[in-house]
């Protein structure tokens, strides 16, 4: 937990950026995946987490934007919560951790917002993502659950994004401890990639290491020779040499900060010439990006600048053919590249996500593209200093999309199908880096994991 001077902070700057009502944050529960005692590892709210800090379940803080004051509702444990769990502080004084003075069980809650309602005060709220939080939100608030994502507040959604983005520096050392331990579950799993070694024996030993040095993952790991699948968590292929490994793994602490590191080897270490060749284009495309994040720069254009890199180098290998910077611009490369370049990282993997990808991605100056791949860019707007992006360029070949497009002989002129089809068993290729976007530039965040060829191959072949 931070000192209690960052969350009263963190409330002041929210409040000056709200007028009138309550903020209603609430925590999550635990939930049960088999039977009601038998729960998923419990994972706190991250809003409540950034404005509150507390670390458990079946809590909610409430900020009085006309009172000009802070309550938090919980229940202090009672003697058969003690048998089970041993003797736990008082609300008042977790309270007390996070600058909080005044405190009321959590049953006081609804008779807060109720007689807030009467009053005819607003309540400001953010979309909800859990069903039990749903229930909790409409019971509360007498709105029916299908019509509580029409009732959220944009001023508090818009006010906690302008927050959140910008990473204060103890969010930046938090983040970049979590690439640290992705260095040592990406080498690890760099030399466990052997032929004859199953997926999930890689993908448990880098999840344990999460699990031994911090905390849990930061999502499911993403590991798979059939890397031409974006996200593919089937974890039950035998490696064989001539295959691409794709590791997409990050884990978070107890403050909730993540990281998110892609790799992709050889099977076996050593990279051979087809490999190779798709490999150093998709490193000379991350390398391009991130060298022009800096402030004010539109993530957009940074996104078609790794695109065009995409475009040259497929080009020069045949794959591709025609003028790279108009096949870029048509679109040609996302038969290859078919997601965006990256995500803001801070308390979430993809932070923010929740409160709406285009509040957060976008704005009025840039717009989100219906086109096909560029849709799928998450964040478009103007990068800031503080801001914490992934830089995750790829080459996919994925069988199904290669059919439909050389079916429908799309963009022809900047496609040669027939060297295509000798690559559809290749797999995919992705290589991805946290940046914190400073003052005249960029920052890679955390030790260096290795990513040249060089270094891939020279780590794999130590013991």
């Amino acid at each position: 937990m931070f000192p209690s001077t960052v969350y009263s902070d963190r409330r002041k700057k929210l409040r000056a950026e709200l007028s009138g009502g309550l903020v209603l944050f609430l925590g999550n529960q635990e939930v049960p995946f088999n039977y009601p005692a038998n729960t998923y590892s419990f994972r706190q709210d991250s809003n409540f987490s950034y404005f509150f800090g507390l670390d458990h379940p079946d809590l909610a803080g409430i900020m009085d934007l006309d009172g000009g004051f802070d309550m938090i509702f919980g229940n202090d444990v009672d003697i058969d919560d003690i048998i089970w769990m041993g003797v736990q502080p008082t609300i008042r004084d977790q309270a007390a951790l996070v600058g909080v003075t005044e405190t009321a069980p959590l049953k006081a809650l609804n008779e807060l917002v109720t007689g807030a309602l009467t009053q005819g005060r607003k309540i400001h709220f953010v979309p909800p993502y859990r069903g039990e939080t749903i229930l909790w939100l409409s019971d509360m608030l007498g709105i029916p659950h299908l019509e509580l994502k029409a009732n959220v507040s944009e001023p508090l959604i818009r006010a906690i994004i302008r927050l959140r983005m910008k990473k204060e520096a103890i969010e930046v050392a938090e983040i970049e401890k979590m690439v640290d331990v992705a260095w040592k579950m990406h080498t690890t799993g760099m030399k466990m990639a052997m032929p004859g070694i199953v997926e999930r024996s890689i993908a448990g030993t880098i999840e344990g290491i999460a699990l031994s040095e911090c905390g849990p993952v930061s999502f499911p790991v993403i590991l798979s020779i059939n890397g031409q699948t974006l996200h593919n968590h089937y974890h039950g292929n035998t490696l064989v040499e001539g295959r691409m490994l794709v590791i997409d793994a990050g884990c978070e602490n107890d403050l909730h900060y993540a990281s998110d590191i892609t790799r992709t080897v050889p099977v076996g270490g050593k990279f051979n010439a087809r490999q190779k060749g798709i490999y150093e284009v998709v490193l000379t495309a991350n390398l391009a990006a991130m060298k022009a994040v800096k402030p004010g720069v539109p993530f957009r254009d940074i996104h078609m600048i790794a695109a065009t890199e995409i475009a040259k180098g497929l080009t020069a290998l045949g794959i591709m053919k025609g003028n790279p910077e108009e096949a870029a611009a048509r679109g040609a490369h996302t038969l290859f590249f078919p997601h965006g370049l990256g995500h803001p990282l801070g308390l979430d993997v993809h932070d923010l996500e929740g409160l709406g990808e285009n509040l957060i991605g976008y704005d009025d100056e840039v717009q989100r593209s219906k086109e096909f791949g560029l849709a799928f860019l998450r964040f478009g707007r103007k990068l800031q200093e503080g801001f914490v992006m992934t830089i995750e360029p790829g080459i996919y070949f994925i069988p199904e999309l290669i059919d439909i497009w050389k079916a429908e002989n799309k963009l022809a002129a900047f496609i040669n199908y027939d060297v295509v089809e000798t690559y559809k068993d290749f797999g995919g290729i992705r290589i991805e880096d946290d940046v914190l976007v400073t003052a005249d530039g960029f920052r890679v965040l955390g030790k260096p994991i290795p990513k040249t060829v060089e270094e891939i191959e020279k780590i794999m072949q130590e013991i």
